[in-house]
């Protein structure tokens, strides 16, 4: 007998996974797990045969499922392809090319050949509307409806599929934002229609212009897309609610994500920082580092104090790898986190100076790479790690996938190999060192940017290759102690499961300290909760919330905002004083000393409502416990030192807590398998998770 059944899917480049819990008999959680192959064409057939699959090994029907919890990477595809919908922006007129003219700032200032991300929208169908506000959100010139009924013929001809508003300080006071989506929704039945002042309503139009056009470019994709999968779910049998991964970490309902798509668009990388901050916080570590290897990009995530890093800004499809401002921007709740194109699917190749180049050019699950058998023929990292030694061909994802060694060896020869002089084995050693690196030097940015470093800090190594890359990555930044969690092959699905319903309101309102507009602020921020409250409830099935509220400020005359928490209740004279000085503090922690005298001024404001997360509960020490023999002894090449040596191979279902083995040696597991490099132990916690330690003599 099973109750509160609760699954999540998490559809990656690659593969897609899907977990399910349960309390079974005695109050005893369970937890099943699967992996398959993503369906590009068709993402929900691969979602549909994971929960075919978990359900199966879990001997449960469909309509037992209570709850269902799903990320996809969807819009962030569609985004960096440009495979979204034919998108008009409607603006005001003067400001059809803020889109394209931006901020004017360069990612490289001396750079002569730059090349910047074209708009989502061409500038033929960016259409003036005369209308203007001022910055208090006064009318100055009403909206010429004639003129904007005039656009519906042109629209119309062009076979325009979704529409963005944005008109000037329409942050402030949308309602000719509101009156142009009436007209248009009359005269363009079925078109869905995208407001700046609901989407980002926040100042600067080039960020909430391109925000709202981005939301308005993936909205039919993904209105599509969510309602195939709930029609293949109920025609299944499941009559759960379906609830969707934000990319700021919380979950929320099918409608709230059919509407605002856009802050989907980093929902699976949220859950795997999810899952991180869970397992650090039964572990009692406050400063680890989470990370994600799958199968098409790694993602790393600083996490301190049981929370990963936010955002309010995210860039995507970049031109400029790894260049901040070489992406379209979008204001939206992330969490913060680097991520790059170095997954299993990730393709090797010589560049035009004869060096090892890897990613950020995936084979992705069709053909993906060239040892899956599938039609691929140039060599990815999953090959080069085969090559390796660190996979069984027989034994890889669970025994679901035959893995072909000499496809692997073929595609690394003629890519790699020859170019270079060296045979297979010994280019895929190079492949594997450059897309470590390549992780490597990401971590340290990462660290660096936010003022932070790895001393005294932990990873925590998940996703199909993480545990495989985990302690060459660690010990290129400096790291002695790893974790893999159980189900570390599906952590992201599996973070799912521990987010809270959530959701954020992000709204501007300017007020200076000197002359601080407290009814202002106060009837904004309680509009705001109730905003956040109404769409958590729709999810929340009555359970506890907590409210978080922050207001974003900074100097008169600076260009950029820190974030300063406020009191989740009205505020009162006496809290605009305590609010400035905690500024003051906050900026000196970042700048070493505040400014005095100067006046600060508040830009924005967030409320973020959420149910309460479940308390994590520690696992007792474990007395130590002897180690089960080895499976058997595999042929692996050590990439510090080239040379092949046999490794033990242990399974990780027959390791007891308390037991400790010594690397060199590979624990394997279904969905993926744990490397223990040569100076490393590994040792089963009370958790049954896996804790590698370096040896500092």
């Amino acid at each position: 007998m099973v109750a509160d059944a609760r699954l999540a899917a998490d559809i990656g480049g690659t593969f897609t996974d899907v977990a399910l819990e349960a309390t079974v008999a005695e109050d005893h959680r369970a937890r099943w797990t699967a992996k398959v192959l993503t369906t590009p064409h068709a993402p929900e057939r691969g979602v549909l045969e994971g929960v075919r699959a978990v359900l199966a090994k879990a001997g449960l029907s469909p309509g037992e499922v209570a709850l269902m919890i799903h990320g996809t990477t969807l819009a962030t595809n569609a985004l960096i392809e440009r495979k979204g919908a034919r998108t008009a922006l409607v603006t005001t007129e003067g400001f059809r090319d803020v889109l394209a003219l931006g901020n004017e700032s360069r990612y490289d200032q001396y750079d002569l050949n730059i090349s910047l991300p074209e708009p989502l929208v061409p500038r033929r169908w960016r259409l003036p509307v005369p209308e203007r506000l001022d910055n208090t959100g006064k009318v100055l010139k009403p909206l010429d409806e004639a003129a904007l009924r005039a656009l519906v013929p042109v629209l119309e001809r062009e076979g325009i599929e979704a529409v963005a508003v944005g008109f000037l300080h329409a942050f402030v006071n949308p309602v000719h934002e509101r009156r142009a989506a009436a007209i248009l929704a009359e005269a363009l039945p079925g078109v869905p229609v995208s407001l700046s002042s609901e989407v980002s309503p926040e100042m600067r139009e080039w960020e909430r212009f391109s925000t709202t056009v981005a939301n308005a470019y993936v909205q039919p994709l993904m209105a599509s897309y969510l309602g195939r999968l709930e029609a293949g779910l109920r025609e299944m049998g499941m009559a759960a609610p379906l609830f969707l991964m934000l990319s700021g970490g919380g979950l929320t309902t099918v409608a709230t994500a059919a509407r605002f798509p856009i802050r989907l668009v980093e929902s699976g990388p949220a859950g795997g920082a999810i899952f991180s901050a869970h397992v650090a916080r039964q572990r009692g570590w406050e400063k680890v580092l989470s990370f994600d290897m799958g199968g098409t990009t790694a993602k790393v995530c600083l996490i301190d104090g049981f929370a990963p890093q936010a955002s309010r800004t995210f860039e995507v499809a970049r031109v400029g790898r790894f260049r901040k401002g070489s992406g379209l921007p979008l204001r939206i709740p992330v969490i913060e986190m680097v991520e790059i194109g170095a997954g299993g699917g990730s393709i090797a190749h010589l560049d035009g100076m004869g060096r090892i180049q890897v990613g950020p050019e995936s084979a992705g699950a069709d053909p993906g790479p060239a040892c899956y058998g599938r039609g691929g023929v140039r060599p990815a990292v999953t090959d080069a790690n085969l090559l390796l030694g660190r996979y069984d061909p027989e034994s890889f994802a669970g025994g679901a996938l035959r893995l072909d060694v000499p496809a692997a060896e073929g595609a690394m020869a003629r890519a790699v190999g020859e170019g270079l002089g060296l045979e297979p084995g010994m280019a895929a050693l190079g492949v594997v060192e450059v897309v470590d690196e390549n992780m490597a030097n990401a971590a340290r940015v990462h660290a660096i940017e936010s003022a932070k470093s790895y001393e005294g800090r932990a990873i925590i190594a998940f996703g199909g290759g993480g545990p495989v890359h985990g302690c060459r990555v660690a010990e290129k930044i400096g790291v002695t102690r790893i974790l893999v969690p159980s189900g570390a092959g599906v952590g992201s699905a599996i973070g799912f499961l521990r987010a809270p319903v959530a959701y954020e309101v992000v709204k501007s309102l300017y007020t200076r300290f000197a002359r601080f507009d407290l009814a202002g602020v106060n009837a904004l921020l309680a509009a705001m909760s109730a905003e956040a409250a109404g769409v958590v409830a729709q999810g929340s099935f009555g359970a506890p919330t907590t409210e978080q509220r922050i207001a974003y400020m900074r100097y008169v005359g600076q260009g950029h905002e820190i974030a300063v928490a406020l009191p989740a209740r009205p505020l009162e004279e006496a809290d605009v004083r305590d609010i400035r000085a905690a500024y003051d503090r906050e900026y000196a922690r970042f700048y070493d000393r505040p400014v005095p005298g100067s006046d600060v001024e508040v830009l924005s404001f967030a409320v973020t409502v959420a149910t309460v997360v479940e308390a994590a509960e520690p696992a007792a020490e474990p007395h130590d416990s002897p180690a089960p023999p080895p499976l058997r002894t595999q042929r692996v090449r050590d990439t510090a030192t080239g040379q092949v040596a046999g490794w033990a191979v242990y399974d990780r279902a027959a390791m007891p807590p308390g037991c400790r083995v010594a690397g060199p040696c590979i624990v394997a597991e279904a969905e993926t398998s744990t490397l223990v490099g040569p100076g490393w132990s590994c040792r089963v916690d009370g958790l049954g998770y896996l804790e590698l330690t370096a040896d500092l003599k």
